[in-house]
């Protein structure tokens, strides 16, 4: 039997993941300990860097983000982590029960 050769997973970012990184390099702090802290690598992020400096940076339409809009992602993406918790914590908690019986 041939083995299958599973190709890398390319990863995604959300873009208000990458202006924040962006934001926070702006702020004043190292591009490559920003990287480290964020678990992406430096040129990735030295890529955003240019794209913002060219504008070319933006939210799908053009328009930046603001700082609400970047709030309520952060928090949907907080909600659909916790919701998907408690969800399987029912599942362990039906499975746990049934063995009681």
């Amino acid at each position: 039997m041939g083995r299958q050769l599973m190709k890398p997973v390319r990863k995604q970012y959300t873009m208000e993941f990458k202006l924040e990184a962006v934001r926070l390099v702006k702020g004043g702090q190292s591009p490559a300990a920003i990287a480290k802290v964020l678990g992406i690598a430096a040129q990735t992020l030295d890529n955003w860097l240019k794209r913002d400096a060219k504008g070319a940076l933006r939210a799908v339409g053009g328009n930046p983000i603001s700082a609400e809009q970047m709030e309520m992602s952060r928090l949907r993406a907080a909600l659909a982590r916790v919701t998907m918790e408690r969800d399987i914590l029912k599942k362990a908690t039906a499975y746990f029960a049934q063995e009681l019986l």
